[in-house]
């Protein structure tokens, strides 16, 4: 800190106070995304919202396949009230169902894909263009 007569203090600072200095304004300063960013986020979005989907579907078919094996392999009928046989008929059911449910995950994540790809597809373009010249 200099006192430079009637003109007032003069402050200098450090390189790690600059940088921290810069880090705290930048915090402030409002940004325009820049076309790249813009471009990998809307990549990004249209295979996490497939991935999503597909995961879901998946976990659930799963969880219900599980339930229909455990009909089957276990006493869990006599608890339920169900007799042997309509238990091992309702898990195999359940099983299967859960198992159709689950195989339908990659279908569904194919879909999501062509139909965000189709929705998000002019806006990738149009800034790949922009980039590319």
């Amino acid at each position: 800190m200099e006192n430079n007569g009637n003109d007032g203090f003069q402050y200098t600072y450090s390189a790690k106070e600059q940088a921290e200095l810069k880090r705290i304004r930048d915090k402030y300063v409002s940004k325009e995304e820049d076309k790249m960013e813009r471009l990998r986020r809307l990549d990004r979005s249209v295979t996490q919202k497939a991935q999503t989907a597909a995961l879901t579907l998946g976990i659930i078919g799963t969880l219900i396949l599980g339930c229909g094996m455990s009909l089957v392999m276990t006493e869990i009928s006599y608890e339920l009230g169900l007799a042997a046989e309509l238990s091992m008929i309702f898990g195999v059911i359940t099983g299967v169902i859960g198992g159709i449910i689950a195989a339908l995950a990659y279908p569904v994540y194919n879909f999501v894909i062509k139909r965000e790809r189709k929705k998000v597809g002019p806006e990738i373009l149009r800034l790949t263009d922009e980039l590319m010249k």
